[in-house]
């Protein structure tokens, strides 16, 4: 990415760019809907509505009569009074398996919901702005979602984790290589994700100048582009203190001088090469979870909670617009919190328990 915006302002350049090349892949109409969610949306959730929005319009196409021989161009609002409930509802369940361009899309209740939503947006923008007469999304029901079980670290496996990042634990041969030269960037980097709970989009868009050691903090930019301030402790201190002092003998690709962490192409990390390496590293420790860098996320917000019990401070330091989404994540730690103070608090002080009596059963 070429030019002098800072990092957060390049990314949202280049998703501007983008979005505008899928622009053309829709009807004309739709670009007043994205022009009008533009002040209250991030660049990356419109291009992902944009996404949803053309595998509707193909659907339509495809699969209903009365469109068939339009042209994704040929559409107009008005058209969106003459789908009915029962067009939409083939639709969710269209998404749950479909095949375009020779290849499989599989859509579980995730996607389908997500997909859903963007077309409920859609229709909600033309519907209050009374270019349509009718609202059919507006009755249709989202899938329900089953709460997958959130996956963290262990204390003792974040200790583990770091530990093979300093000895290499059992990588290959040719990830010994690659890892000799990067591990003291490597350690500054999953220190920082595991000591600070940052997303890892906050963690490549950091430059030098938002390293404040004086105040131990680092200068992030949260989505949207809202610049706040997150403190670290010592161990990331340390790490980030060794690296950069390597990092000075480093001369930068062009464009990427600024950029705290760099590539082995001297360029700014990017989130792809961050989810590798932890995958990389994280795969000596455990087998049985996918460890991804919103899972280190995950660990630190578990960490904090346990030792604070302050859903708000979390949620805070995490950047949650809502607190209920924190509650949500964290809310198995606190029957363990609740279990913890059954016995903290005592009535009479010479209190004697008897010993529970044996279940006879127990001898079955």
């Amino acid at each position: 990415m070429a030019g002098n915006h800072p990092y957060y302002e390049q990314i949202d350049i280049e998703n501007t760019k983008k979005l505008r090349e899928l622009l053309q892949t829709l009807p004309s109409f739709s670009k007043d809907f994205f022009r009008g969610i533009e002040p209250v949306t991030a660049s990356r959730t419109r291009i992902a509505y944009a996404y949803d929005l053309r595998v509707f319009f193909e659907f339509l196409l495809e699969r209903n009569p009365q469109f068939a021989q339009k042209g994704i161009k040929g559409f107009c609002v008005e058209d969106l009074d003459r789908i009915t409930l029962s067009d939409l509802e083939e639709y969710a369940e269209y998404l749950k398996y479909y095949d375009k361009d020779n290849m499989d899309h599989v859509n579980r209740e995730r996607g389908v919901k997500r997909k859903l939503s963007s077309l409920k947006s859609f229709y909600n923008y033309y519907y209050r702005k009374e270019n349509i007469q009718t609202n059919p999304a507006a009755l249709l029901n989202l899938p329900k979602i089953h709460e997958k079980e959130i996956i963290r670290l262990e204390p003792d496996e974040v200790a583990m984790l770091l530990d093979a990042v300093e000895s290499g634990g059992t990588l290959s041969k040719r990830q010994a290589v690659f890892h000799e030269k990067n591990k003291v960037r490597d350690l500054a980097l999953l220190t920082l994700l595991l000591g600070t709970g940052i997303r890892v989009s906050e963690c490549v868009g950091l430059d030098v100048t938002d390293v404040d050691f004086k105040n131990s903090g680092i200068r992030i930019h949260r989505k949207g582009g809202k610049e706040v301030v997150i403190y670290f402790g010592e161990e990331v201190e340390t790490a980030l203190i060794s690296y950069l002092e390597q990092r000075k003998l480093i001369i930068a690709a062009d464009g990427s001088e600024q950029a705290l962490f760099l590539s082995m192409q001297n360029k700014r990390i990017s989130v792809r090469a961050v989810e590798n390496l932890v995958k990389k590293y994280s795969r000596t420790v455990t087998t049985l979870k996918n460890i991804t860098p919103h899972k280190l996320r995950s660990t630190y917000g578990t960490s904090l909670y346990r030792e604070t019990g302050d859903i708000y401070l979390v949620a805070d330091v995490l950047g949650h617009s809502d607190v209920n989404t924190t509650k949500k994540h964290y809310a198995a730690l606190d029957d363990d919190r609740r279990r913890y103070a059954r016995d903290k608090v005592r009535l009479r002080e010479n209190f004697y328990a008897p010993p529970k009596e044996k279940d006879d059963t127990d001898s079955i």
